[in-house]
């Protein structure tokens, strides 16, 4: 069984399932009153027989996912990419900037070229295949899936990564902006990150937000109202860190 969750009400139709995989999540939107699902992120290696059974579980099959939404292309976001793309039929939705990481052929500069040679790596030994995104995405764009989702460029991680905010819950799934665990919530670690000068207006652009929930890729326990609380948190951290 794959837990699914509920935002406003038990019998609500909108529904979170969110799929483990080793270094993270990634979330099913379920919509039951359109018998219809998106995928936020596609994960890495060993999550698709959980996806199967989400997808069975709420009455649904392969062609009921309407829609791949990436908040960015790094591996361990795409690696059922082109599987999920063949079950299913859907469009890939991912801002243009994100093309390049999901081929492999971003150019890696500095610290981040670990990164680089990290995916290289997982790329031989998964026999990774790239796909073309569908649908470009851009800040601020509204997207008709789970009742309303809009797109919030949020950068740093990667120059395309993307936020995806619910208006209807107040929530927004916030990709990698930051990771947010028992004992610690953390912006990436620093050879993730290929543009890591943008974190503060993406951390900006979300405190602007104010979004009741949040629910970010890496975690130990789904609480949406636990993550907005760690992100605060951060934030109160990195303003002392930075200083006046």
């Amino acid at each position: 069984m794959v837990r699914s969750y509920s935002i406003d009400s038990s019998d609500s139709p909108y529904r979170i399932y969110p799929i483990r995989g080793l270094l993270g999540y990634f979330h099913l939107l379920l919509d039951a009153s359109r018998r219809e699902a998106v995928v936020i992120d596609t994960g890495l290696i060993g999550e698709m027989s959980q996806l199967a059974r989400a997808l069975k579980e709420s009455g649904l099959d392969w062609p009921d996912i309407k829609a791949i939404l990436l908040t960015h292309g790094h591996i361990d976001h795409t690696g059922h990419l082109f599987q999920i793309k063949q079950l299913t039929g859907a469009p890939v939705l991912a801002h243009p900037l994100e093309q390049a990481h999901i081929n492999g052929t971003f150019p890696y500069r500095g610290l981040s070229r670990v990164c680089g040679a990290l995916e290289a790596f997982g790329r031989s030994v998964l026999r990774y295949r790239s796909v073309a995104i569908d649908e470009p995405l851009h800040a601020e764009m509204e997207l008709p899936y789970w009742g309303g989702l809009r797109v919030i460029h949020l950068p740093g991680h990667t120059h395309g990564h993307c936020g995806f905010y619910s208006q209807r819950f107040r929530l927004l799934f916030s990709g990698d902006l930051f990771a947010s665990y028992n004992f610690i919530t953390h912006l990436p670690p620093a050879f993730l990150n290929s543009c890591p000068e943008y974190f503060d207006a993406s951390l900006d652009r979300v405190k602007q937000l104010s979004p009741k929930l949040m629910v970010p890729n890496h975690y130990f326990k789904f609480d949406a109202e636990m993550h907005r609380r760690k992100f605060d948190a951060l934030l109160a951290r990195r303003k002392l860190d930075l200083g006046p």
